[in-house]
């Protein structure tokens, strides 16, 4: 299915190649000292996915841990000082909107958790005006259809499950990487028995319990 590969597969995900002209998607690995990022086109946002290690973030130094999240906006330097097992998700939002701050760090269990369709949760990250962060919590089941009015990434932090579109489903796993357009009909599914959790990244900027059925009636009042 073209919105969904596997992120094992290769460090460069979704992006303009692939049909996402909003974002790039990047895995990022780090065994010690490593090059980061600084690029006048685009505003970062970064989450831990595992390992730990140190980095300088417009020269403040800031702790990576699994879960923390950090936003680097257009003209923001950042590199990593040391790293053991660092492993990063990078999602660069291209034509980024004015910044109100160079750069925020925020760790995920520190966030209080807000509903959204179905009986699923999500928690906000990093603030930024161009896109929203978040991680989101699926309890076992299978969504109606539904479609957004953003643009989204997805990556899968945990579980197991299904992304439905039209006739056709792929497999999700730890690792699986989405793709949902603005206005794309879809499903996520989690076939448990566990929960499941994604890091998603959207624009434009706003609340991840905006759904709409397929008719176009509000899935949730948000």
């Amino acid at each position: 299915m073209q919105y969904c590969i596997q992120s094992d597969e290769e460090a460069d995900l979704f992006g303009p190649a692939r049909g996402c002209a909003e974002f790039e998607q990047r895995l990022l690995r780090f065994d010690g000292p490593g090059e980061g990022s600084r690029a006048a086109s685009h505003d970062e946002l970064l989450y831990v996915l595992g390992g730990s290690g140190r980095a300088t973030v417009d020269g403040e130094p800031v702790d990576l841990d699994a879960g923390t999240a950090v936003y680097a906006a257009a003209g923001t330097e950042w590199h990593v000082e040391r790293a053991e097992g660092l492993e990063v998700l990078s999602v660069r939002v291209n034509d980024p909107l004015p910044a109100g701050a160079p750069h925020a760090v925020v760790a995920v269990d520190d966030v209080e958790a807000d509903e959204a369709t179905a009986g699923r949760m999500f928690r906000l990250l990093a603030p930024c005006a161009s896109a929203t962060q978040f991680v989101g919590y699926i309890p076992p089941g299978r969504a109606p259809d539904h479609f957004h009015t953003y643009d989204e990434v997805v990556y899968v932090l945990q579980g197991a499950g299904a992304l439905h579109v039209g006739d056709e489903s792929a497999p999700l796993q730890r690792g699986s990487c989405v793709h949902l357009p603005a206005r794309l009909v879809h499903s996520l599914e989690n076939e448990g028995p566990g929960e499941m959790q994604v890091l998603g990244v959207f624009r434009p900027a706003g609340s991840p319990a905006e759904a709409y059925y397929p008719d176009g009636t509000l899935a949730y009042e948000y």
